[in-house]
């Protein structure tokens, strides 16, 4: 499963219109009443649900994590890990229920994609998390992701990773480079380009391909992207739409060129050294999957002092040496710069991981589709990959 995984239908918002239809109270809960008596004090422990293969782990033996296992060490807070998450809407739907009708979900911290995370703050369902217990998320965070739109000066969700949205393709193959989204619609890459399935997955770096800002899009931008993309559809350019599946299309060369993830890259290019990934010209877009502190969970205490632990620059440099997204703490780079392992130090050096200066002037935190804008869009754009 991606981790960015589509919205399909009308998702979230189709969700809640529906239940709010059937009688259930409003789905919205202010600020004031989100929190539940903390037991952080006299149970020392934390539930932390996140998706699989997402966290470092011990190369002799597996069940362990290192990071999870020194912060423990070092707070005596045991923390019960589980990962649960495969899919965004599948969680939503798993504990919409609870947290519509004010009650706990069993989970402290969780990490969802950040479109997801939008509803929940948006819905009212992520606690604001008190930053003086958090000195390391205040000094550390990315200014790059410091205030999405959805959350102004993050104070409800905390990135746990970040990603590249750009485009992947067989230099050698195709025979030139690829500096922008313009590039995919040549006539040589005909019939030799796929797009992501998922409305929240694609449309950002289709916008910035037409020269949109995308912090500010608009509807009338969406729909001009829409029209370019049903044309390349009827034309044949473009082969499929696709999920996670894209890498396998590439690897094995039925596709030259694809929108692909950061993360992703870094291990097909060591598959297959011919691989480019590249930041267009014109921009590309920088998102981030969140921890979040749902509504009336126990141990929120402890939840922010794991969260923080995660922005201490030395256990964020063992995570982005393991995990290889692009790392939301920029100062783990000289923290890896700095390690006896070769390996492990050339990572410091990766821009997929620490994106340089030239390539951060081209990344953007996109603006989310709101609630209002999410049913049209989303079936504009489902028509057209055959959702």
């Amino acid at each position: 499963m991606s981790r960015r995984a589509a919205l399909r239908g009308l998702g979230a918002a189709g969700l809640l219109a529906a239940l709010t239809g059937c009688g259930v109270p409003a789905a919205y809960v202010a600020e004031g009443k989100r929190s539940a008596p903390d037991r952080s004090a006299r149970e020392k422990s934390v539930s932390f649900s996140n998706w699989p293969m997402y966290i470092d782990t011990d190369e002799a033996d597996a069940t362990r994590r290192p990071t999870l296992e020194s912060f423990s060490k070092r707070t005596g807070i045991s923390v019960r890990y589980t990962e649960e998450i495969n899919d965004n809407d599948e969680f939503f739907g798993k504990v919409s229920p609870a947290l519509m009708n004010r009650q706990e979900t069993g989970h402290d911290v969780v990490v969802v994609s950040d479109w997801m995370a939008a509803r929940f703050v948006g819905l009212g369902w992520a606690q604001r998390m008190d930053r003086a217990a958090q000195p390391n998320v205040a000094r550390y965070l990315d200014p790059l992701l410091r205030s999405p739109s959805f959350d102004e000066g993050r104070m409800h969700t905390v990135p746990w990773q970040s990603g590249i949205t750009g485009i992947a393709y067989n230099r050698r193959r195709l025979g030139r480079e690829i500096r922008s989204v313009a590039d995919l619609w040549r006539p040589d890459l005909a019939g030799k380009v796929t797009l992501f399935s998922g409305l929240d997955e694609s449309f950002a770096l289709l916008m910035q391909g037409d020269g949109v800002d995308t912090t500010r899009w608009t509807e009338a931008d969406f729909d001009r992207v829409c029209d370019r993309i049903e044309e390349m559809v009827r034309n044949r350019h473009i082969r499929r739409f696709t999920g996670n599946d894209y890498t396998s299309d590439l690897s094995k060369g039925d596709v030259l060129a694809c929108q692909a993830y950061s993360g992703d890259a870094i291990q097909l290019k060591a598959d297959n050294p011919d691989i480019e990934f590249v930041v267009p010209e014109e921009g590309a877009e920088l998102w981030a999957e969140s921890l979040l502190v749902p509504n009336l969970a126990r141990h929120k205490a402890n939840a922010e002092a794991l969260i923080d632990h995660y922005y201490d620059p030395e256990v964020a440099a063992e995570l982005a040496a393991y995990v290889n997204y692009v790392c939301p703490v920029p100062a783990a780079q000289a923290v890896l710069a700095d390690s006896d392992d070769r390996e492990t130090a050339e990572l410091a050096e990766d821009p997929l991981i620490f994106p340089d200066a030239a390539m951060r002037k081209r990344l953007v935190v996109a603006r989310d589709i709101s609630a209002e804008e999410r049913p049209r869009l989303a079936r504009r754009w489902n028509s057209i990959v055959g959702l």
